[in-house]
Formats: C-alpha cells, sequence, structure tokens
C-alpha cells in the first residue's frame, strides 16, 4: 500500500478576492504539514503560493519549490523553504513537479493554474501517469469549469472515465483524503 507523501500543489501568484482562498490555503499547508505530506510547489513567496508555502513551514513540513529563471525575480522566490530547485523553463518546472508527487491539487488561480493542472490531466489521459488529481473548489470557484468540463463531456468531447478521475472537494481535509484513497486505489489495482 502507497501512503500519500508528496502533493503538488498549482495555485494563484496573486490572493484573488475572496478571504476564502486564502483560508483554505492556511488550512491545506497546516492539513499537509501535520500529516507530514511534503509540499512542491511553484517557489513563490508571493499570493497563494507564499500563503501555501508558509503554512506547511509553520507546521515544520518540508516545502520544495520549482521556480524557472525567467521568474525567480518576478515572482519573487520564497527565501525559506526546505529547497529550492531553479529551472530554464515552464516545462522543465511542470515536468520536475510531476517527478516528485504522487497526486496534485490545484486551488484557486488563474490561467497559469489551469494550464498546469490540464497538462497534468493530460498526462493521465494519455496514460503517462495514473497519479490523483484533483481541485480544491473552495467558495464555488470551479463550478464554472466542471460545468463546461459536463457540457464538453455532452457533446462527446471529453469521455466520462477522465472527468471522473478529476476529484473535486470544497473542503481540504475531504480533498486530502480523497487523494490518498485514490492513490490507495492506483496501487491496490496495479
Amino acid at each position: 500500500m502507497e501512503r500519500l507523501n508528496t502533493i503538488a500543489v498549482f495555485c494563484g501568484s496573486r490572493m484573488g478576492l475572496h478571504q476564502e482562498y486564502r483560508e483554505a490555503a492556511v488550512e491545506l499547508g497546516h492539513l499537509m504539514g501535520k500529516r507530514g505530506i511534503n509540499l512542491v510547489y511553484g517557489g513563490s513567496s508571493v499570493g497563494l503560493m507564499g500563503v501555501l508555502a508558509d503554512a506547511v513551514l509553520e507546521c515544520n513540513g518540508h516545502v520544495i519549490g520549482v521556480i524557472p529563471k525567467a521568474l525567480q525575480e518576478k515572482e519573487i522566490a520564497h527565501p525559506r523553504l526546505s529547497e529550492l530547485r531553479v529551472v530554464s523553463s515552464m516545462h522543465e518546472r511542470k515536468a520536475i513537479m510531476e517527478d516528485l508527487s504522487q497526486g496534485f491539487i490545484a486551488l484557486p488561480g488563474g490561467i497559469g493554474t489551469l494550464e498546469e493542472i490540464f497538462e497534468i490531466l493530460i498526462w493521465a489521459q494519455l496514460g503517462l501517469h495514473q497519479k490523483p488529481s484533483g481541485l480544491l473548489n473552495t467558495a464555488g470557484y470551479y463550478d464554472g469549469l466542471m460545468s463546461f468540463l459536463t457540457t464538453m463531456g455532452k457533446q462527446g468531447f471529453l469521455r466520462d472515465v477522465f472527468a471522473s478521475k478529476l476529484l473535486v472537494e470544497d473542503r481540504p481535509t475531504v480533498l486530502l483524503d480523497s487523494l490518498s484513497a485514490a492513490l490507495e486505489a492506483c496501487f491496490d489495482g496495479a
């Protein structure tokens, strides 16, 4: 049985408009730290990215940041991480994050967050990995996206089996538990 011990989290380099986004990032970070789940993330000290990393570190968790050299100054690389890997490109960033992680979570964020989680989902669809992925649907942030994915399925552009592999929860505890169960199911079925 495989234990969930490292998760890559994609999220905004901004805070967003609602306090709930920050609160959810703090709650997820504290849970990860307390459960001994390592965080792999984009390496920034700003926005939800910084809040999440700080929360994991507050609970003596291990945080690995992966940041492209071009963003190291723009997104302000976090100075207190357990480990910071500076890479040459966004492609390299995502590949390293996928390689280091057993599962993936997207918190609220912008186009970059969506691009990152969707690339991970595409890799799963292509059979390049079987790692679980989830959306933390804080304050209904991903409701519109889920509606659009349903439309894609109804229109024949998305297989139901693919859509059903994306875990969507509104509470960090439930999402972590769901990811853990999905990971165990992957290894039990292997």
